[in-house]
């Protein structure tokens, strides 16, 4: 699973999310996708940087999508909502369909 997944990173998120720093160094950008597992949850995360003036530290890290262990192979697919809370719009997902998922819906962006 992780090795998809990691494809899935290099393949499009990177491709389609990491652009060079930006001339106007007022706004954050992404500099790295990754992915990672905390207890039974599999993580998408995002690295920004943050080049301002007035920034509290260099870069910050957020996760913006989880695959949920659900039991035989399943997963419980996730994303990050600005209110900072997760919200589930998926139930029951194999690896492929969750990772088909993360690619093709705009929920699941850095």
């Amino acid at each position: 699973m992780e090795t998809k997944a990691n494809e899935l990173v290099e393949s499009f998120l990177k491709p389609e999310y990491i652009e060079p720093p930006p001339e106007d160094t007022r706004f954050n950008y992404v500099v790295d996708i990754y992915t990672k597992w905390y207890r039974s949850s599999f993580y998408f995360c995002a690295k920004y940087a943050c080049p301002g003036p007035n920034a509290i530290s260099p870069f910050f890290e957020t996760k913006f999508a989880r695959m949920e262990y659900a039991g035989d192979g399943f997963f419980n697919l996730s994303y990050m909502r600005h209110t900072k809370k997760w919200f589930e719009i998926f139930k029951g997902l194999s690896v492929d369909e969750c990772l088909e998922t993360i690619r093709d819906f705009p929920h699941f962006m850095p």
